[in-house]
């Protein structure tokens, strides 16, 4: 394992350099990965660790449209693709990819077939760091294993089928084997990421939900609900409002602070945006810091993830999410959105 140094803080990472996919496949030469859902993660992972070359089989509940998702992938009934119980009997790592709530359901029975030697998988550690909420505590003759990428199912396939990698944590939280380093390693690197950055279960979940409701995904969205609202409050056309809110972001500023940061990313914008960009960023920090601090508490105290366990687990709960989607779909701004991406270049006529 590497180390790299960012600014004084040392991290213990591992590169495709340094555990090459060929080292990969002997560590499993003789395993059998078992991968348990075909949702947001499953799909990704299991067909990168297919195609890389690795024994995989999926488990699915038969007759529901994941099932026939992963038909459609190539994945044949009977030989590569079983009810969930039969999969999890057959392999030898088991890569739960439930979502969190399903974790919890399917639980009891998935447990009885984590016999010694085998490794329990996450991409996410919700189930174990909240153990005390959700009753998922692994027996003690298996490894307990995690690779998380760092970005969705349909983004780690994107890129593997560009040659690219997915940048992800890994984390050992139980070793009964003594192989559960090489196994981890193995499976990170089967699945498509680019390189692999050690962390725990606790700090993958504290991270990863934090993110998701800050700067992924929550905190986004609402700063540009506020924006887009300021300017169309002040007489600015939805067009408009949009492209300089949403629009310039994702398809020109972005893709430069991807590239090479957001130093680079200033630096190649005009003078008077470089001006305005430095002289506003620490009044948007102090004005938000608060909120991401009131954040992370929810989440370090279990209160985030008692709210998913209760939301998620009612019966209507796909029914409350479908309506307060169509209501963010039907805002004005994303229905700007949409008339916007039709009329990008690649789009038009």
């Amino acid at each position: 394992m590497a180390m790299l140094n960012f600014g004084g803080t040392e991290e213990k990472v591992v590169t495709r350099e340094e555990f090459p996919l060929e080292k990969a496949r002997e560590v499993l030469k003789d395993e059998t990965i078992a991968v348990i859902g075909y949702g947001v993660q499953g799909p990704g992972q299991s067909l990168n660790l297919r195609d890389n070359g690795f024994n995989v089989i999926v488990g699915q509940r038969k007759g529901g449209a994941s099932w026939d998702k992963a038909v459609q992938d190539g994945w044949v009934p009977g030989e590569t693709l079983f009810e969930i119980e039969e999969a999890a009997d057959r392999g030898t790592i088991i890569q739960y990819l439930l979502s969190d709530a399903a974790q919890i359901e399917v639980w009891p029975r998935i447990k009885p077939y984590l016999t010694p030697g085998k490794a329990l998988y996450f991409s996410h550690g919700f189930g174990i760091t909240y153990n005390d909420r959700t009753n998922i505590v692994a027996p003690e003759g298996v490894d307990v294993i995690l690779v998380a990428p760092k970005g969705s199912g349909t983004s780690l396939r994107r890129l593997f089928l560009e040659g690219r990698g997915l940048n992800s944590s890994f984390a050992i939280d139980q070793d009964a084997t003594g192989r559960a380093f090489e196994r981890v390693v193995a499976l990170g690197i089967g699945v498509g990421s680019g390189y692999l950055f050690e962390t725990d279960f606790k700090r993958e979940v504290y991270s990863d939900l934090t993110g998701e409701r800050g700067t992924l995904m929550g905190a986004i969205q609402g700063i540009f609900e506020a924006q887009y609202d300021v300017l169309r409050a002040n007489g600015h056309s939805p067009s408009e409002a949009f492209n300089e809110t949403v629009e310039e972001l994702t398809q020109s500023l972005m893709p430069l602070v991807a590239e090479n940061g957001m130093d680079w990313m200033y630096a190649n914008c005009s003078t008077t945006a470089q001006r305005g960009a430095l002289d506003w960023k620490d009044k948007f920090r102090d004005a938000v810091k608060p909120v991401f601090e009131d954040l992370y508490e929810s989440v370090a105290t279990g209160q985030e993830a008692q709210r998913s366990i209760d939301s998620n687990s009612q019966k209507d709960y796909r029914v409350k999410l479908e309506k307060e989607l169509k209501e963010l779909s039907d805002s004005e701004m994303w229905q700007a959105g949409r008339t916007v991406r039709k009329l990008r270049p690649e789009n038009a006529g």
